[in-house]
């Protein structure tokens, strides 16, 4: 096959070399854009040049086992420094010769392998190998190329087999079968792999479009037509579903969780609970779930532009059988806003909001603002004394209803501080005068509450009409908009960030994220990616405020029940307990780890450390007694209207009682009440 290559690489450099005209065009229309509508641009140098070299050649090759180094040498030479005056000049074949030379690596690649399937490995040959943290430097020399991949694959092989059975012993004594079984399968898997990157002809493009724009900030993108209507079909709570869920076994595999009575999979009436995926098809490309990445499925399964897929299923162990679905339009019922009360005496109301979904058309009160108002009024029927409302793991969404549902809680006043790219100062004020509700409200935060949700939660922290608990939040203080870069074609769109918001007392959250009055651990917190850790974010600042703003309750009564809420936690036997896991997790996951030999005594020593912090992780419990949790009056009225809806409404009951957050927070709002 290798005295085949040289023609393909021909032919595909004719094929790349007619769209790289028009590559440069579309890159040369979001410079134009970000230029003059983004909030901090850069000039397009040698910086960018680096930045976009580097995340594309890290993206094509991040495990250092396709480009020979004098590959990259090569490569790093010509255009490490060059890409920003090539694509000024128009001139994008870069990208034409960098593919190519990505393809003849892939097709040498699985040369190796069909060679390596056909071949024992050598167990009893001494070696090391080493894991690094981060990108490291290309060694890959054309010699060694056999030699790396088998390396690679014998710890592979090794790993795969230490997941067998907890017991070493009975592993060696049945070593051979169980190593033939997963050599077999983790060759297959490599090889599988490797040729659904030459089969689908992944295009570099997009890759390129969004390390270019990333150097702006990490939160302008390339939109094309289809990643487009599914990001704003993100934003919304209805949207085309298969109407089920799936998650991963400890096989990686990806097997059917629910399936939702309303939906088109239900319907079908061949698909249960348990069914493992074997494949998804589109019907112009099919991605075989063993080796393909597990984004190029969830993208295939998610977009909106994929109206209808064909699964290809398994249940237990007998044949594999297809099924053809119609997406319809559903309620996405785990990102819609929903309510309890919690306690018999001093009932409290507790509203999660998943996200700050939007109705983007206009037609209907769809909004997460609206749901959140009627489900206050529910709650408000049955006489609660305080509000928890949980923004953990809320990555935002909505900046219009951000503001109209901070508007809901404070009476009246500004909200927010709004800089352009101009440097021009604008101020959001309250969009409604009075409240929905006027009782204690805690709002609970994670590292994972981001953007719309950091807007919201530092409103409420402001003017004290809220405590807020939990982690410092992510840390995103900036607003996007999508742009069309043609609105004669309308095929390409930029997300690009154009204004920086501030609290009305002029400081920020960017960068730094929101701090709670109380501040709470969670479970891997400094593993967690927060705003800061991204090399391009926008640095957090400060201006001057002179905007006036009544606070609901004196800062003295926030920081004493907050203070009383420190010490009550201080020994508490869950927080501190998630602190000592976190220690392991961040010394298993920051820690530089020492070379070990590719044993299997090693490797399953190595598996067994990972395994038990799994593990410790998975069961450890809350010994708070369980919350009092049910439904308002008037949801469970709804839910014998609506009995479909009784599953779901069990498992979000289920979840928050013995919920330790939630817990706290029932505490701070009773002596918030005993206080008055």
């Amino acid at each position: 096959m290798r005295k085949f290559s040289p023609l393909f690489l021909l032919i595909t450099s004719f094929l790349f070399s007619q769209n790289s005209a028009e590559t440069c065009e579309i890159l040369n229309k979001i410079n134009a854009v970000i230029q003059t509508e983004h909030l901090r641009p850069k000039p397009v140098d040698d910086s960018l040049s680096v930045f976009v070299f580097d995340n594309l050649i890290n993206e094509l090759d991040p495990s250092r086992n396709i480009f020979f180094k004098s590959e990259y040498d090569e490569l790093a030479a010509k255009y490490r420094l060059n890409i920003d005056d090539l694509i000024l000049e128009n001139d994008c074949s870069f990208l034409t010769d960098i593919t190519a030379k990505y393809i003849n690596g892939l097709i040498r690649t699985k040369e190796v392998l069909e060679k390596i399937q056909s071949t024992a490995f050598d167990y009893t040959k001494k070696d090391t190998i080493r894991f690094y943290k981060k990108s490291f430097a290309f060694y890959l020399k054309k010699e060694d190329l056999e030699k790396v991949w088998r390396k690679k694959l014998r710890y592979q092989i090794l790993d795969d087999i230490a997941e067998v059975s907890n017991n070493l012993d009975s592993i060696k004594t049945n070593f051979n079968s169980i190593e033939a079984k997963s050599r077999k399968l983790i060759l297959s898997n490599e090889i599988c792999r490797i040729s659904t990157l030459l089969e689908t002809k992944t295009k570099q493009d997009e890759n390129l479009y969004n390390f270019f724009c990333t150097y702006f900030d990490p939160h302008t993108a390339y939109f094309s037509n289809d990643s487009k209507s599914s990001f704003v079909a993100s934003l919304s709570k209805e949207h085309l579903s298969l109407g089920m869920t799936v998650n991963l076994n400890e096989k990686n595999e990806i097997i059917v969780h629910e399936i939702d009575p309303n939906g088109p999979a239900y319907q079908t009436g061949l698909i249960k609970k348990g069914d493992q995926i074997i494949s998804v098809s589109n019907h112009k490309e099919t991605l075989q779930v063993s080796c393909a990445s597990l984004e190029s499925i969830s993208t295939m399964i998610m977009s909106e532009a994929n109206k209808s897929l064909t699964l290809t299923l398994k249940r237990n162990s007998g044949k594999n059988f297809d099924v053809h679905i119609e997406k319809q339009v559903m309620k996405d019922e785990e990102n819609s806003v929903f309510s309890f009360i919690i306690g018999k005496e001093s009932k409290i109301g507790y509203i999660k909001i998943p996200s700050f979904y939007a109705d983007l058309d206009g037609n209907s009160r769809k909004g997460c603002a609206d749901d959140v108002a009627r489900e206050v009024i529910k709650l408000e029927r049955d006489n609660i004394k305080g509000l928890v409302i949980d923004l953990i793991d809320n990555g935002g969404g909505s900046m219009e209803e951000a503001i109209k549902l901070a508007g809901m809680f404070i009476d009246y006043g500004p909200l927010s501080i709004v800089v352009d790219h101009t440097k021009e100062k604008s101020v959001i004020n309250d969009p409604y005068k009075g409240l929905i509700y006027r009782g204690p409200i805690v709002v609970l935060v994670n590292s994972n509450t981001a953007s719309a949700s950091e807007f919201f939660s530092s409103i409420m922290q402001d003017y004290n009409r809220a405590l807020l608990l939990g982690s410092s939040t992510l840390g995103k203080a900036t607003m996007q908009t999508i742009l069309s870069l043609d609105e004669t074609k309308n095929t390409d769109f930029l997300k690009i960030t154009i204004n920086k918001f501030y609290r009305v007392t002029g400081k920020s959250h960017q960068y730094i994220g929101v701090t709670p009055d109380v501040v709470l651990p969670e479970f891997y917190e400094d593993v967690y990616q927060k705003e800061s850790d991204f090399p391009t974010a926008i640095k957090n600042d400060s201006i001057e405020s002179v905007l006036k703003y009544r606070p609901y309750v004196k800062r003295s009564l926030i920081d004493k029940i907050a203070k009383n809420s420190t010490l009550r936690l201080a020994d508490n036997y869950y927080f501190n307990g998630i602190k000592k896991i976190n220690q392991k997790i961040d010394q298993l996951v920051n820690t530089p780890k020492a070379e070990i030999p590719m044993t299997l005594d090693a490797v399953f020593k190595q598996k067994k450390v990972v395994n038990s912090l799994w593990t410790e992780i998975n069961t450890f419990n809350d010994e708070n007694n369980p919350l009092d949790v049910y439904n308002s009056s008037v949801n469970q009225l709804l839910l014998g209207v609506y009995p479909n809806d009784k599953t779901i409404n069990q498992y979000q009951m289920d979840n928050l009682k013995t919920n330790p957050y939630l817990n706290e927070a029932v505490n701070i709002i009773n002596e918030f009440n005993g206080s008055k």
